[in-house]
């Protein structure tokens, strides 16, 4: 277990130094951009030396996987963000422990959201929503990795505004593989920056733009990304699922 902190907090310093690089590249303040760290198929021994290390924002894609683990680390200080596309069966255990999720792309996925959080009492203490921005999609359509084309962002961030139990919190997008954008991460945050600058006009509240991940943080902090999804750059890389 030592070893495995060392590890971790040797890893957590190179992402830092990069974060903070970036940051002073771009005339920016550290504190500008927070640091999520990715922890899907890492086990909850993981989490709890991450907290230790000064973690408190941490990340899942599958709920299998983030509902016994955040039960486990109820405990620590940690917000915990839903990142992977989310089935409305789904959404009942998932608005038990995230304090966003950011991977809204369909009306119907709001509606169910809005149904659980209420029954679960989150009236007040709303969900953050992020809606995922598919830089891949056609007017009208969705990405291939889930996520409304650009021209839906503002008719979904209503949708979510009038929502109870919910709250608008701003965009997340994954750099696409396909289109115009494919292998150009700043051309697409950049784009990302453009589409947050309008919705916040509309929602000034929904400020986050939840942009980069290990390969490509650099460019999310250079466009202006106030949140970095970081895995493998600080877990190292994942072992397969079987």
């Amino acid at each position: 277990m030592t070893d495995r902190r060392t590890q971790l907090a040797d890893n957590l310093a190179r992402v830092e130094e990069r974060i903070s690089a970036a940051c002073a590249a771009a005339g920016r303040q550290r504190d500008e951009v927070t640091l999520i760290v990715v922890t899907k198929t890492y086990p909850a021994s993981d989490v709890r030396l991450l907290a230790e290390l000064g973690v408190r924002q941490v990340a899942e894609n599958r709920d299998q996987d983030a509902a016994p683990k955040a039960a486990e680390c109820s405990d620590l200080p940690l917000t915990w963000h839903f990142v992977g596309q989310l089935q409305t069966n789904k959404v009942r255990s998932v608005v038990n422990y995230a304090g966003l999720v950011h991977s809204i792309d369909r009306n119907r996925l709001v509606t169910a959201l809005s149904a659980a959080a209420v029954k679960a009492g989150r009236v007040e203490q709303e969900l953050g929503c992020l809606i995922q921005v598919a830089l891949d999609a056609e007017s009208g359509g969705r990405g291939e990795r889930g996520g409304v084309a650009p021209d839906g962002v503002l008719e979904l961030a209503d949708v979510i505004a009038k929502a109870e139990g919910l709250r608008p919190a701003g965009l997340m997008t994954v750099a696409p593989l396909v289109g115009p954008y494919a292998g150009r991460p700043r051309a697409a945050f950049d784009r990302l920056m453009e589409i947050s600058t309008h919705l916040r006009a509309a929602h000034p509240a929904a400020n986050m733009v939840s942009a980069g991940m290990s390969a490509d943080l650099e460019d999310a902090v250079a466009a202006g990304a106030t949140h970095v999804r970081v895995g493998s750059a600080v877990l190292g890389v994942r072992p397969r699922l079987g």
